[in-house]
């Protein structure tokens, strides 16, 4: 079945990007709010959620701006942009990630509830 790409946004406010950016890229970051144990061995990350272990290679990497990890064996990746909103000077995550259109809601609240534990994490 062939995925679909598609890109959700959110918006932080009183966050830095800094902070925001640690928690996209460091293994303390990623395991506070998307998965339960990260690992860096170079380009490659070791995601851990209970006794699941999954490995994706960063191939794509603008620091303090964008990430994009591809998961092994697979040909799509999902992506973290932050930007500023000019209007407001708040800061947004952009996300884009595939998925099958019949998963593709699951996949948007599944990225939904994973925000809501990262703004928690931050303290916003």
């Amino acid at each position: 079945m062939n995925k679909e790409k598609f890109h959700i946004e959110y918006v932080f406010d009183k966050v830095s990007k800094k902070s925001l950016w640690n928690h996209l890229t460091t293994p303390p970051g990623l395991s506070s709010w998307f998965s339960d144990d990260v690992i860096i061995d170079g380009d490659s990350y070791v995601f851990r959620w209970d006794k699941e272990e999954q490995k994706a290679e960063v191939i794509s990497l603008k620091p303090e701006t964008s990430i994009r990890y591809r998961w092994e064996d697979d040909p799509f990746y999902f992506e973290f942009i932050i930007h500023t909103i000019e209007l407001t000077g708040s800061i947004a995550l952009e996300i884009t990630d595939f998925a099958d259109p019949s998963e593709k809601e699951d996949s948007i609240e599944l990225w939904d509830t994973q925000i809501e534990e990262l703004k928690r994490t931050l303290g916003i």
